[in-house]
């Protein structure tokens, strides 16, 4: 009888995407991830721009930078600042309910 391995492996430790993989996944052009990369926006390991990867925080950042652009216009700079911003409200949310 097969021994099966039963441990439990966190999604994120299996969860990576190549550039291309999270382009598509955001109905985007790898050019404009990488643009995130380069403004340090999105922070993936590695370090050349085929050996990138990125996980589900960046996957959803990601898609969160692109409804921002979209939607209101914004440019880079712009996308950094209210992305981190946004990400201050939510810590801050969770910090809250936790006080409680």
């Amino acid at each position: 009888m097969a021994q099966t391995d039963n441990s439990v492996v966190p999604v994120e430790a299996e969860f990576m995407l190549t550039l291309e993989q999270l382009a598509w996944s955001c109905g985007t052009e790898p050019d404009w991830i990488y643009r995130l990369v380069q403004e340090e926006i999105l922070l993936p390991t590695g370090e050349a721009r085929v050996a990138l990867r990125f996980d589900a925080a960046d996957l959803a950042r990601a898609q969160r930078a692109w409804r921002l652009q979209h939607e209101l216009g914004a440019n880079f700079e712009a996308l950094a600042l209210m992305l981190d911003l946004l990400d201050e409200i939510e810590r801050l949310r969770t910090q809250l309910r936790c006080a409680r």
